[in-house]
């Protein structure tokens, strides 16, 4: 046994009772390995576990966290019937995944979902781009199908995920009309990636179909080839009315019932998901439009899947991923407040120094 130090929540529905506390972790199992962690990389899906949100949230006990960084320290027996398992030494430096447990400093991991960190990137950077580059991936290439020259209407762009999918939209050659939720993060996206400022749009419910319809003819087009929406609400229908023919909105997460507090906003959330979209198949026929939707979490059991997502991200992000801001591993709920704000920029990390 080793000790580890851990976030853990004994049961979900509020932020205030994940405590920090110390744990023994046995030895790695077959196929396994102990990594010495050194940064976690926050997700809004820990958030959404920890307030009891979330579809695969674990029952009763859990460390929250989908993935980390960090340098092997042991490795358990081998398996005999491991050739798509790479080959990972001890003293490596690693990046990995974990269907919850993350926010470790150590953790045994299945040597299966382990990667090695990038020549040249901080383990901070290496961590940025697993779940959140995974998820640009996923919904915009093997779902969305996006293609040279389509619009693409891309939400929350200056968040970890909207990072990532930008710098796959340009190497794919698509076209994207930005949406975030201030000014602030209106003029970052101009002076940091480039984009046209009437390409990017900052949400207002009363007058967002209007402002991408100001975008649209801005950009030269009647419609969306893709919708890649992360925030749904009120935002949903108006993306989705302004599909062109055979266009593809893909959801893969609803940000607008973000709870700002340590608990839950049940009346709130009770009115959002009463005024939630319902769609009409039969008219989802004759637009020709389609609706598709996923949580990243199932690519964890599928290696063949997991393992092609990871060589097209190599292909289409090559330069470090944008650490936003860096945490303590004892500032966790400082950390997780950050994320909830709706401020944050580029990716979330706490620091296992």
């Amino acid at each position: 046994m080793a000790p580890r130090d851990v976030w853990r929540i004994d049961r979900a529905g509020t932020l205030s009772r994940l405590t920090r506390r110390t744990e023994d972790l046995p030895p790695p199992g077959a196929g396994e390995a102990r990594i010495a962690v050194r940064a976690v990389g926050l997700n809004f899906a820990d958030i959404f576990a920890c307030l009891g949100l979330y579809s695969a949230t674990p029952a009763g006990s859990f460390v929250p966290g989908l993935e980390f960084a960090g340098v092997v320290e042991a490795l358990g027996p081998r398996e005999t019937h491991s050739d798509t398992v790479p080959a990972v030494r001890e003293g490596d430096a690693v990046v990995g995944l974990t269907r919850f447990g993350g926010y470790a400093t150590a953790i045994n991991a299945p040597l299966a979902l382990l990667r090695p960190v990038r020549p040249g990137w901080s383990h901070a950077e290496a961590v940025s781009l697993p779940a959140q580059g995974l998820t640009a991936w996923y919904g915009l290439v093997a779902l969305g199908a996006v293609g040279r020259g389509d619009v693409v209407l891309l939400h929350s762009a200056a968040g970890g995920v909207g990072l990532h999918a930008l710098a796959i939209l340009h190497a794919l050659g698509a076209r994207p009309i930005a949406t975030v939720g201030s000014e602030s993060k209106r003029q970052w996206l101009v002076k940091h990636r480039g984009l046209a400022p009437h390409h990017i749009v900052v949400r207002k419910a009363r007058t967002f179909g209007r402002d991408l319809d100001t975008a649209l003819a801005a950009s030269g087009a009647t419609g969306f080839d893709v919708v890649f929406d992360a925030v749904s609400g009120p935002y949903f229908m108006p993306g989705y009315e302004r599909l062109n023919a055979e266009g593809r909105l893909v959801v893969y997460g609803a940000a607008d019932f973000m709870s700002r507090g340590t608990r839950p906003n049940y009346l709130r959330l009770a009115a959002g998901y009463l005024r939630r979209p319902r769609l009409d198949p039969l008219q989802m026929m004759s637009a020709n439009r389609s609706v598709m939707a996923f949580n990243l979490i199932w690519l964890w059991d599928r290696l063949d899947r997991l393992a092609a997502g990871y060589d097209a991200l190599d292909a289409l992000i090559t330069a470090p991923p944008l650490v936003g801001r860096q945490f303590p591993f004892a500032d966790a709920h400082d950390a997780m407040r950050h994320l909830q704000s709706g401020e944050s920029v580029g990716k979330v990390v706490l620091d296992v120094a």
